[in-house]
């Protein structure tokens, strides 16, 4: 059909504030031009800065709803956000094994509030079983810390952790340099080809809470529309820092990104 805008799978938990999560998800893709779909994987009593409780969904019914979508939509791309446990990710991983669209995984762990979203146990699961599913993994810096074991406490510590990474699971790593906290906000998109850099200003004073979560859905967006990953991630980038600039906020401790979805345009 004419116009039919490409099939984004988000496969993430819920987020009742609308910050973060699958609903972020859903919102920007919309904004940049894709179809949302959810398969979803918990449901998290948050607000920013506050993870109240975790209800997660059965494994078995998390893979069917991979499983429907498949197989009743031309999914273009998918996404990965909040997994939980190794039994979430091994269900998501053979549901996924059968389908040929790019996937982005974002390896959430901690909550920008510092409270975990990953049982300690599921670390070994994401590097076996969805790394080497993935076209790009999305972690922040202190997923990175987790995933290499390393300490990234500049660009060229992140630069060497995630080239080792990339050599070790062979997709592409994009390195997110926003909680240094320098006057730029510099990703580095680590990939078998070499390094290439994406630079912001740094926003001060907002809160974090979904940041990650919408740029890895921008992201699989860009691959859906049919752009190479560098663009993908260069059109994500500069969705997500708009997002940050023009955030909205209630009271002293909420502050959320605004998502662009006026017009559903993100630009």
């Amino acid at each position: 059909m004419k116009n039919t805008p490409p099939v984004v799978l988000t496969i993430a938990g819920s987020d009742n504030s609308c910050g973060a999560g699958a609903q972020a998800d859903l919102k920007t893709i919309t904004a940049l031009g894709g179809y949302a779909q959810t398969a979803m994987t918990c449901v998290v009593a948050e607000v920013p800065g506050r993870v109240e409780a975790v209800h997660a969904m059965e494994p078995g019914f998390v893979a069917t709803q991979i499983r429907l979508s498949a197989q009743a939509f031309p999914v273009a791309a998918a996404k990965t956000g909040m997994l939980f446990s190794q039994s979430i990710i091994e269900a998501v991983a053979e549901a996924l094994a059968t389908c040929d669209f790019p996937l982005v995984v974002d390896p959430v762990m901690v909550a920008s509030s510092g409270d975990p979203l990953l049982q300690s146990d599921a670390v070994d699961a994401y590097r076996s079983l969805l790394f080497t599913r993935a076209v790009l993994v999305t972690p922040n810096l202190d997923e990175l810390r987790i995933l290499s074991g390393r300490p990234c406490r500049d660009l060229r510590e992140i630069e060497a952790a995630g080239r080792r990474l990339v050599d070790r699971h062979g997709c592409g790593f994009l390195l997110k340099g926003g909680h240094l906290q320098t006057d730029e906000a510099v990703d580095l998109l680590v990939t078998v080809n070499g390094v290439l850099e994406f630079k912001a200003p740094f926003v001060r004073g907002i809160d974090a809470h979904g940041t990650g979560c919408s740029y890895s859905a921008a992201i699989a967006t860009g691959l859906a529309l049919g752009h190479s990953l560098p663009d993908a991630v260069a059109l994500a980038k500069t969705y997500i820092t708009s997002a940050i600039v023009r955030h909205l906020r209630w009271g002293d401790t909420c502050a959320l990104e605004h998502r662009l979805c006026q017009n559903g345009s993100g630009t």
